[in-house]
């Protein structure tokens, strides 16, 4: 159970944590959120945090966007989420929730000359789709969200009524999530997730111009493609019928981990198993993520020991 959150400058029990109906973020979506993974080590008795500076760096370019100010460096909020995840002692794999919002009480639309508010908190968090054997998309009738219209890059609230149609339709229509186009007909992202398939021998993503999140999972994932298994990587458009064709594909991010796509609109992707690229890309992501592969270590934040209240 969630204990506590670090709300209005402090660490306070999670009850306390609350804002009024009157809130402009709840009322207009005025808000940019992170979310952050973390990996417990059951033989090193360790949790470990993937790439939180790196996270919360993109958080605070999210909450650029939304001409917010707040007073902390990543650096700093790395500090206090490990005070937080401290206190709450997890000895399980979590999730982090980062939230900046526009916490003055009052209607009107616009974000200037209003207040901002944080808040972190974090919860338990298994698997947020099947990594093992593999997830059925169907191409959503919603496009994603353009950047000239809202952010793409940002992890803005409101944004994610978006996302929130396609995953609900998708799973309405019998799929696991779906593969989502952009304005152009090319395809973007899942409802919110990256995109990557293998073709020929090569990784391949859509370029960041396609209104696509600028994934940390998805970085790390093309630099491990790269490093590790010596595999060519290419960003650009990718045409929906070319999925149908793909050789492998996964979507990647924090929620969804490594999750092995086996079929896109009722089309078998590969021979409907899960591919050898995607395998070797799970094991890796898995073993650097809780500890087990010293060479990617600075990716990893540890919550120090003596902070973790076991039980």
């Amino acid at each position: 159970m969630t204990r506590f959150a670090f709300f209005n400058g402090k660490i306070v029990p999670i009850e306390e944590a609350k804002v009024s109906v009157m809130t402009h973020a709840l009322n207009y979506g005025t808000g940019c959120f992170g979310g952050i993974r973390g990996y417990w080590n059951r033989a090193h008795e360790q949790l470990y945090v993937f790439r939180m500076v790196d996270h919360y760096r993109r958080f605070l370019q999210s909450a650029k966007l939304l001409l917010m100010e707040l007073d902390y460096s990543a650096e700093e909020l790395v500090e206090i989420t490990v005070d937080l995840l401290g206190r709450e002692g997890w000895t399980q794999d979590c999730y982090i929730r980062p939230l900046a919002y526009k916490s003055t009480e009052g209607i009107g639309v616009r974000l200037h000359n209003l207040e901002d508010g944080l808040t972190i908190f974090s919860v338990p968090m298994g698997d947020y789709l099947p990594v093992d054997h593999g997830i059925r998309l169907g191409t959503s009738s919603w496009r994603r969200v353009d950047d000239t219209a809202i952010p793409a890059r940002g992890k803005i609230s409101g944004s994610y009524a978006n996302s929130a149609l396609i995953k609900t339709e998708a799973q309405f229509n019998g799929f696991d999530d779906a593969l989502v186009l952009n304005q152009d007909g090319h395809v973007s992202e899942a409802s919110a997730a990256n995109f990557l398939m293998v073709r020929n021998g090569k990784l391949i993503t859509t370029t960041i111009s396609d209104n696509v999140l600028e994934g940390i999972v998805r970085s790390s994932v093309l630099q491990l493609a790269q490093e590790q298994l010596g595999l060519p990587v290419e960003e650009r458009p990718i045409d929906r019928s070319e999925v149908y064709i793909a050789d492998e594909a996964f979507l990647c991010g924090t929620g969804v981990q490594i999750s092995p796509v086996i079929s896109v609109d009722h089309r078998t992707i590969g021979n409907g198993e899960v591919g050898p690229v995607v395998t070797q890309i799970q094991k890796l992501f898995f073993d650097i993520v809780r500890g087990n592969d010293p060479a990617y270590g600075h990716w990893l934040t540890a919550v120090p020991q003596r902070e973790l209240v076991m039980g």
